[in-house]
């Protein structure tokens, strides 16, 4: 079983990124899938999540307008379109996966910095 995160980096304030999470070993159906972030020094915080049975998206306020969160179940993907990024937005990024049975899994994460 495994969630691998993809498509961090550098972009500049302003800027678009979109990161990609792949899963393997299991299926996404009837999962809630979510992408977390842990900013330096910060708690880790939800950002953006699609439920397991009814594709209901949720969006953190400081993030409405700006990111989508998609995912395709036949591909075992999700993904997370971020615009207008902000120096704020910097942070280590996580890809989750959970199900009401209560299996839980998790990325290693990947770094998105926001900075001129």
């Amino acid at each position: 079983v495994d969630l691998v995160e993809t498509g961090g980096g550098l972009v500049q304030p302003g800027g678009s990124m979109r990161l990609s999470c792949a899963a393997s070993g299991f299926s996404f159906t009837t999962y809630a899938t979510k992408w977390w972030r842990q900013a330096p020094g910060m708690e880790r915080e939800l950002v953006a999540a699609i439920g397991g049975f009814d594709d209901t998206k949720y969006y953190r306020d400081s993030v409405k307008g700006r990111f989508a969160i998609f995912r395709d179940d036949s591909e075992n993907k999700m993904w997370l379109e971020m615009n207008n990024l902000k120096p704020e937005d910097t942070a280590v990024y996580y890809c989750n996966a959970n199900h009401y049975s209560g299996m839980d899994f998790w990325g290693k994460g990947i770094l998105v910095t926001v900075s001129s």
